[in-house]
């Protein structure tokens, strides 16, 4: 990892114009990671591009700094391109030309950078690109510090998930101590709605089915829905993480339609099952208990074919 951090230093020194890149319908961990990185690379005097192929983003995220200098078409000129929390790369959304540096902590992740930096063993990437700030003595300002902060507070689920340790813990303090706002992260993150999406956590809960049984919490959201509720598709996976709650549930499943003819599907585990293997079946990926794919099919048709594969995996 060390030799690998230096190789894209010689990487950063050497490119005149470096796009940072945030995956597409991006989490805070991605965003947060692509921000702190701006900031970073503001010193250096480079030209810089913050870019996210999706054109309406999340507006909790706002908080994050340089959220208003988010590019949503891919620069020509550049020369190095550096992607945060892209599992694969389609996940970035774009085609690209120059040299693409690939930082990320899925398991799943291809390897399709021309240099690659993949830790699995990091709760977020946020946590990867502070470690590489500590490692090479580069002093975390407020704006870093709330950037990274909000993608750690994501990612580990609040600090809930199965990889929060000491030094998922050692880290927040650090932050805060650097002027992290960890109040202001807390409140867009967390504490911060609309009515559409509690409108729409309102029809999910009530036509939420228990599958295998009640391990499994089954949510559909087609498009009628969605027109008639004005939510985003982003919104329903609060009714996910609420469903995985239910004291019987081992796994949440949120089938979403998209137009011209997909589905996408989100996935959510305690752990003891690997969602993650699930998602390969239909050529997606994530972690053991957060995972995800696109499909073609019908909510139904595919519905059933995501159960089989899940009961074996439970089995």
């Amino acid at each position: 990892m060390a030799a690998m951090n230096h190789v894209m230093i010689e990487k950063i020194e050497r490119a005149n114009h470096i796009v940072l890149m945030a995956h597409v319908n991006p989490d805070a961990d991605s965003l947060g990671s692509a921000s702190a990185f701006y900031s970073y690379l503001l010193r250096q005097q480079k030209q810089l591009t913050l870019f996210c192929a999706t054109p309406r983003i999340d507006r909790r995220l706002a908080l994050l700094p340089w959220f208003d200098k988010l590019r949503h078409q891919m620069p020509r000129q550049a020369d190095l391109a550096i992607c945060f929390d892209c599992g694969s790369r389609e996940r970035l959304g774009t085609d690209i030309e120059c040299e693409l540096i690939n930082i990320d902590h899925h398991a799943s992740n291809s390897g399709f950078g021309m240099y690659n930096v993949i830790d699995t063993n990091a709760i977020s990437t946020t946590q990867m690109v502070y470690d590489f700030f500590r490692e090479h003595h580069i002093a975390i300002n407020a704006k870093m510090a709330t950037a990274l902060y909000a993608g750690l507070v994501d990612d580990s689920q609040h600090f809930l998930h199965t990889k929060t340790d000491a030094a998922a813990f050692e880290m927040a303090a650090e932050l805060l101590r650097c002027g992290a706002d960890t109040r202001g992260v807390a409140k867009a993150l967390f504490q911060t709605t609309s009515l559409a999406s509690l409108r729409l956590e309102g029809v999910l809960y009530e036509q939420l089915r228990l599958r295998h049984d009640g391990r499994i919490a089954l949510l559909h959201l087609d498009l009628q829905t969605r027109s008639d509720t004005g939510a985003e598709p982003h919104e329903a996976e609060a009714a996910l993480h609420r469903a995985q709650t239910l004291a019987t549930v081992n796994v949440s499943v949120l089938l979403r339609e998209r137009r011209h003819g997909s589905v996408k599907c989100s996935l959510r585990g305690d752990g003891s099952v690997n969602v993650a293997a699930v998602a390969a079946h239909f050529g997606g990926g994530g972690h053991r208990d957060s995972a995800g794919f696109i499909a073609n099919g019908t909510l139904c048709a595919l519905e059933e074919e995501i159960m089989s594969i899940l009961y074996e995996e439970m089995s």
